[in-house]
């Protein structure tokens, strides 16, 4: 074992000086920074590089987003006027005008029932989808109104319970759609309409268009209905009756109570949340004897 560790005096010097080797390396490695330059960066083509990745990510934000398809604006629901950017209040607007059988024929109308701000209107306008009756409305036929749209006697205009579609549409503003929607509207009820003021609860009838259709058809042939007693009515009795639902009815017990009965059915006006332009068709069912 002796011979392994008997080294000689240059052996001895050339392990000495291999130690002192070993320090210096250790010491430059651990004490002297060896790392390169920094790196040098285009500062024009990171900005472009950091363009295209803004765009790109906003168009993602933008894809993200509901996106608005055409709708019919008579229709929103509570959602989807969240989603447009309505409040509850506005939304609420509508719902009520909608509850009174009301419909929306125009942007104008819409912002004047709901009460939205200029730029929520012109933001959700575009998108508005009416009937086709309303956006493009048929044109006037001068030698039809002259033959057909001329005021008659009660004896010569026809029976509004028994006129056809195609006798409908003989008056101006009256097409294939709104012809088939009076007479399937009428032919609901067992006997037809009571009175011409029924046509205000046809969907897409103007006041105008109504006039017009009084002009030459009437009911002659009224349907006959059992008149409700409205100082006696109970709530079950007077749903039944068109626009009036279970608060309506309860409303009406409750004023009847604090009036002890009504004089006139006029005095209805006074009642909460009674449909004002619904009272003519209202009074078509009740009495107050």
């Amino acid at each position: 074992m002796k011979s392994h560790f008997k080294f000689s005096k240059g052996q001895r010097n050339g392990i000495f000086l291999l130690l002192i080797l070993i320090i210096i390396s250790q010491c430059l490695y651990f004490f002297i920074n060896f790392s390169s330059e920094e790196t040098q960066i285009n500062d024009e083509e990171f900005d472009l590089f950091q363009k295209e990745i803004d765009s790109l990510r906003l168009v993602e934000i933008q894809n993200r987003k509901p996106k608005i398809y055409p709708f019919n604006p008579n229709f929103i629901t509570d959602y989807r006027g969240y989603t447009l950017g309505m409040s509850n209040e506005e939304i609420d607007r509508l719902l009520d005008y909608r509850k009174q059988n009301q419909w929306i024929n125009s942007a104008k109308q819409f912002q004047e029932v709901t009460q939205v701000s200029d730029s929520l209107i012109n933001k959700i306008s575009p998108y508005f989808k009416f009937p086709d009756w309303v956006t493009n409305p048929k044109p006037q036929n001068r030698n039809t109104f002259n033959k057909y749209n001329t005021p008659k006697s009660f004896e010569e205009k026809l029976d509004l319970n028994t006129a056809t579609a195609s006798q409908l549409q003989r008056v101006n503003g009256i097409g294939k759609a709104l012809s088939e929607r009076i007479v399937k509207f009428r032919n609901k009820f067992v006997g037809g309409f009571i009175a011409d003021v029924q046509l205000q609860d046809v969907y897409g009838l103007t006041s105008e268009v109504i006039e017009r259709i009084k002009e030459q058809f009437t009911v002659k042939t009224p349907r006959q209905v059992e008149k409700i007693n409205i100082n006696i009515a109970t709530t079950e009795q007077l749903v039944t009756i068109q626009h009036i639902d279970y608060q309506l009815a309860y409303n009406i017990i409750e004023q009847r109570t604090l009036r002890e009965g009504y004089k006139s059915l006029d005095e209805l006006l006074k009642v909460k949340d009674f449909p004002v332009n619904k009272i003519e068709i209202i009074k078509l069912y009740l009495t107050f004897d």
